[in-house]
């Protein structure tokens, strides 16, 4: 009996903590000014997915993601977060980051800024939302992969926090580049 109770009391937890971060990573949609310049932001719809993957071509010709795993992602909405970023209503950029509610880390999926919008702000904006959201719902680290040859990108997270913690050989997708695995430890965002 005690373990069929405490089994109910397991799940009834997880369930609570579902709700929880469902709730704390749902977003409004807002008209920001990053240096000023204002845009749109707002939560991936599936309706973005087009345009999601027109930026990813123009960034890296072949899209590592096809739209089937873009649309699953983004119906994931308890435990996923996709942001879009706009300018008179074309789509400049985005990113989307899932969260672990079993090991406390959010993991930084994908993140991509139009090559004429990069460099202005907009990544970082989208970055720091992710880590606000992943502060509030208690995740003691953010991790994600870079480009071993994203100087660019690997400067914009070191200034963030995130420190280079291992190698991933060949991890992209069609020219098998290596990856660098960062992780930002969020632990000294709790109470804020």
């Amino acid at each position: 009996m005690f373990a069929k109770f405490k089994k109910w009391v397991n799940l009834t937890r997880q369930k609570q903590r579902r709700e929880e971060i469902a709730q704390t990573i749902e977003l409004k949609n807002a008209i920001i000014n990053i240096n000023d310049c204002d845009y749109f932001v707002a939560r991936a719809q599936v309706t973005d997915v087009p345009e999601i993957l027109e930026v990813e071509r123009k960034i890296y010709g072949a899209t590592p993601w096809n739209e089937s795993a873009f649309l699953q992602e983004i119906r994931r909405r308890r435990d996923r977060l996709y942001l879009v970023v706009r300018k008179n209503d074309k789509l400049l950029g985005f990113a989307g980051c899932s969260f672990n509610r079993q090991t406390n880390e959010a993991h930084i999926t994908n993140i991509a800024i139009s090559p004429e919008y990069q460099s202005k702000g907009i990544g970082g904006y989208l970055i720091h939302k992710l880590i606000r959201k992943a502060s509030l719902i208690n995740m003691e680290k953010m991790t994600l992969e870079v480009r071993r040859s994203n100087v660019a990108a690997q400067r914009l997270y070191k200034k963030i926090g995130f420190i280079v913690t291992g190698k991933k050989a060949g991890y992209y997708f069609g020219d098998h580049e290596d990856a660098l695995d960062m992780e930002l430890d969020l632990s000294y965002l709790k109470g804020k």
